[in-house]
């Protein structure tokens, strides 16, 4: 379970002070969306490398953390860095890929990506999220969507546009 970011700012200064059960409460959230985080942007067998190198990270540069400030934004800084490394040494030594073992594939992503367009598409007036879907991941020309849905090319360009900067601002806000 991924937590808020004020109960996990909480856990961190606590842990800050001393409190270890706190400190390995934060750790472990943080590991868990590490682990969201990295899944997302690297191959599966070198996500639990990076999770813990992250740790070790956020370990030695804890007592930088102002707890007046979000946690997450902090958190997705220090990855962002230990990300970034990875694939510096990834581009160095491609070889590297090759002792890995392929992912294996799951349905289960698919599903779980489709409902959560599903879930943000929610937020969006119909149509915006109809303009949305069809161009974006149906694939239609916006011509062909104007023409589907009656609207003008350019009421469809709106749409799109408009659409996609509200999911943008919902997916950044969480």
């Amino acid at each position: 379970m991924i937590l808020a970011d004020d109960d996990l700012r909480r856990l961190m200064r606590a842990g800050q002070r001393g409190d270890k059960a706190c400190y390995a409460a934060a750790l472990k959230a943080s590991a868990h969306w590490l682990g969201c985080f990295f899944r997302k942007r690297i191959a599966p067998a070198m996500v639990d490398d990076l999770v813990q190198e992250t740790l070790a990270s956020l370990h030695v540069k804890r007592a930088s953390y102002d707890s007046a400030r979000p946690f997450y934004p902090w958190l997705a800084a220090i990855a962002r860095y230990r990300w970034i490394d990875q694939l510096r040494r990834l581009e160095r030594a491609p070889e590297a890929l090759l002792d890995r073992e392929p992912a294996v594939p799951s349905d289960e992503e698919p599903i779980l990506s489709r409902l959560s367009i599903e879930r943000l598409m929610m937020h969006l007036t119909q149509a915006q999220a109809s303009a949305i879907t069809l161009t974006r991941i149906e694939g239609l020309s916006i011509k062909e969507v104007a023409s589907l849905t009656g609207q003008s090319e350019s009421l469809v360009k709106v749409n799109v546009f408009r659409g996609l900067k509200k999911l943008a601002a919902l997916v950044e806000s969480e």
